[in-house]
């Protein structure tokens, strides 16, 4: 196994609120998603909704990946003033949320 160097990917797991309509989901998503253009440590995103068949999702919906190149990055992305301000708006929508942030580690046979 072979860790990355230096990638990091943070991880959002979320639920909106019931009464948060679809549309300002899609609002928020797409906010979130134009984070990539405006905090140079975040290198990629992408998003989805929970399709398992085994239901162990406990309630969440949504996945939202982000990948930065260190560990310094995502606090970087963390602190930026556009994140902090997305964070306001998101946050208050979200019924759970559950954020990791990890290095991945890649198997080679």
């Amino acid at each position: 196994m072979e860790e990355a160097k230096g990638l990091v990917k943070h991880v959002l797991l979320a639920k909106f609120k019931d009464d948060i309509p679809q549309e300002k989901i899609v609002e928020l998503i797409t906010g979130y998603a134009k984070l990539v253009n405006l905090i140079e440590p975040m290198k990629a995103f992408q998003w989805g909704t929970d399709v398992s068949a085994e239901n162990l999702h406990q309630g969440f919906t949504h996945v939202f990946e982000s990948t930065f190149e260190s560990v310094e990055g995502v606090a970087e992305y963390v602190a930026h003033p556009a994140h902090v301000e997305f964070s306001n708006l998101m946050l208050p929508a979200l019924d759970k949320v559950v954020i990791i942030d990890y290095k991945p580690t890649f198997v080679k046979f």
